[in-house]
């Protein structure tokens, strides 16, 4: 793996790291961390690269990494900057025969998200997006809870993503996440929708198997100052007839990272908390269960994502690794000229442009007075 961006002091590009290296399938060998070549450089010699595998631009280390011997070169970039730096370097590496797996939201527009279809396609190569939350045991378990058929047909869909770490105006406070996340050229159109609205709207998605056909949505930007959303609520409806509601929000004071998904069915339900990964609640008329990883007779794709022995908790790392580990299964399946596994699944440029998709469908509803918005495809 080569990294664009994750210098020492960046916010997640530690934890792409860590939960790149986590199975022992992906290794660190180069990488530009940092617009500042200091800063990439003190990242290098502290991750204990070689000072000639820490580069100063992606385009030096992607056509250096390109002239070195299979097998010594880098495999796939991970990407983990700012939005706005997503589409160059993803667009250049798949370019010149590199895998890519990207942070999200996948670009900063949907036009770019289109264009990296195209590239995607035509390369054949492999793309992956972070969305990390989908690497739960649980998550995979209430997947395939739907999938078997045993909620029967899904009526509703509730999806919340509340968070409170911009309740005031931090980015006049030199505050580094929150000055890029809330600037329109480097974050997008969209504040906390693009942020984390899309985790939410991915969830759903992921879930339940249902594509959101129409939305209704109301964006709000409560401190004053900020130049975009900090507070969404939208109304959805779904190809087949099920509803739902998706609020995200990163104004709601005293909140952490509390995504929550709940789905309703004719014949039953299910519940599940990122803050309290490691339980799923599947309820119906008759009783309630908690179901748990390495607990019972889960499915399938739940243990092949669960890593612990039952009564020991799994986390956020290990639910990022998953991600990392699939997409290394489907690199190898791609360097052997195999099909790879589909139960070692990850996001996708699809699932990348879905998020786009989402983002402008949202933005046109909230500035429109008509009820309900189609789907922006």
């Amino acid at each position: 793996m080569g990294q664009i961006g994750g210098s020492l002091d960046a916010f997640i590009g530690a934890v792409h790291r860590r939960a790149a290296t986590f199975d022992n399938e992906i290794e660190l060998v180069c990488g530009v961390f940092s617009q500042s070549p200091e800063k990439s450089k003190a990242t290098g010699k502290a991750l204990y690269l070689p000072d000639n595998r820490v580069y100063e631009s992606f385009e030096e280390m992607i056509l250096r990494e390109k002239e070195l011997p299979e097998g010594e070169r880098m495999d796939f970039v991970s990407i983990v900057t700012p939005n706005h730096m997503h589409f160059p370097p993803a667009k250049m590496a798949l370019e010149n025969g590199f895998h890519v797996i990207c942070d999200k939201p996948m670009t900063l527009n949907l036009e770019e998200a289109k264009e990296l279809v195209k590239v995607v396609e035509q390369t054949g190569l492999v793309f992956g997006l972070t969305h990390n939350y989908t690497g739960y045991p649980m998550i995979k378990e209430a997947r395939e809870i739907v999938r078997s058929g045993k909620l029967g047909k899904i009526r509703k869909v509730v999806v919340e993503y509340p968070q409170g770490w911009l309740s005031k105006y931090e980015e006049g406070n030199n505050y580094k996440q929150a000055i890029w996340r809330t600037d329109p050229t480097k974050s997008g159109a969209a504040g906390c929708m693009g942020d984390i609205g899309t985790h939410a709207e991915n969830l759903a998605e992921y879930v339940t198997g249902l594509k959101i056909d129409e939305l209704c949505a109301d964006l709000s930007t409560f401190v004053p100052g900020r130049l975009l959303d900090d507070d969404g609520n939208v109304l959805l409806r779904f190809e087949g007839g099920a509803k739902g509601v998706l609020h995200a929000s990163q104004i709601s004071n005293g909140e952490e990272n509390a995504l929550k998904i709940y789905v309703y069915g004719e014949l039953g339900g299910l519940e599940w908390h990122q803050m309290e990964p490691n339980t799923l609640h599947y309820k119906s008329q008759e009783g309630h269960r908690l179901l748990r990883p390495a607990v019972g007779d889960l499915s399938a794709a739940a243990k092949a994502h669960g890593r612990m022995p039952s009564g020991h908790p799994e986390g956020f790392f290990e639910a990022f690794a998953n991600i990392y580990r699939n997409f290394a299964f489907a690199v190898k399946a791609h360097m052997n000229g195999q099909q790879p596994d589909p139960l070692y699944d990850f996001p996708s440029v699809y699932d990348g442009v879905r998020g786009l998709a989402f983002i402008d469908t949202v933005l046109a509803s909230s500035s429109s007075n008509e009820k309900w918005t189609k789907f922006i495809e």
